[in-house]
């Protein structure tokens, strides 16, 4: 009796800054991937490091497939990012859509959450979150989770997500900017930087006793954040919220 296990191969590319993801001798090449049964195209994806959040399409021979296309003996297989160029047009969805860009962020991202806060976008963030807490918010709420923690976006219940390759705050905003293209959905001081709550137009009248005497000569215009009740106004350290602007490659409010 042979009792030898089948063995198949596909070949798997990998397209842009999904090669980030992938040992170093794997990168920028065509990848024979073995297997003895029939298994999802998502299962060698990520066995080779990438998350699935992170892929945008999968193209196997000439045609657009999904996650739940079943690999076959023989597959030439490319996996492109998000805002790369393949030829299937139009694109296959990979998930469903968004219909709302809502984030919430991992432990190490707390600079990143109070700039996407600034720059209007709902970000909820707490240095307290776990990853079970995580993985139940962007389920339950349908958020976009962005990690530096890779092996978060592997779990099944995670829909959305990015991992942020940058380390600094401000290369890291422009990287999701980019990355989901958001530069035309920028809304400043409509969020609170400290809580995430929205700002509302306050009456400079009803919130004379929390102002200091030089605040209420020169400024008329206050903002008060309808969560925590931060008080905020267009002060001299907009100078620096304008730099911080300009510093993302955006026009200052």
């Amino acid at each position: 009796m042979n009792n030898t296990k089948p063995s198949y191969q596909s070949n798997f590319r990998f397209i842009a800054e999904l090669n980030e993801f992938l040992k170093p001798t794997y990168r920028h090449q065509r990848i024979a991937y073995r297997f003895t049964h029939s298994l999802g195209i998502k299962d060698p994806i990520e066995a080779m490091g990438v998350p699935h959040t992170d892929v945008e399409q999968i193209v196997v021979d000439g045609r657009g497939v999904t996650f739940s296309y079943r690999l076959c003996h023989g597959d030439q297989v490319t996996v492109y990012p998000a805002l790369a160029n393949s030829d299937i047009k139009p694109p296959i969805q990979l998930r469903p859509p968004l219909h709302k860009v809502r984030f919430v962020l991992d432990v190490h991202l707390g600079k990143l959450a109070r700039i996407l806060r600034m720059l209007g976008f709902d970000a909820l963030y707490s240095n307290a979150y776990e990853d079970r807490e995580l993985v139940n918010i962007t389920e339950g709420e349908q958020r976009i989770l962005l990690t530096r923690d890779r092996r978060l976006l592997f779990h099944r219940r995670v829909v959305y997500g990015h991992y942020v390759h940058h380390c600094h705050a401000e290369q890291q905003a422009r990287e999701v900017l980019r990355h989901f293209q958001l530069s035309h959905n920028i809304h400043p001081f409509s969020r609170c930087t400290h809580c995430n709550g929205k700002l509302a137009a306050v009456d400079k009248d009803s919130i004379l006793t929390q102002l200091e005497p030089k605040t209420i000569r020169y400024y008329q215009k206050f903002y008060r954040c309808q969560g925590c009740g931060q008080i905020y106004w267009k002060g001299s350290h907009f100078d620096g919220i304008a730099d911080k602007f300009r510093t993302l490659g955006l026009t200052p409010p």
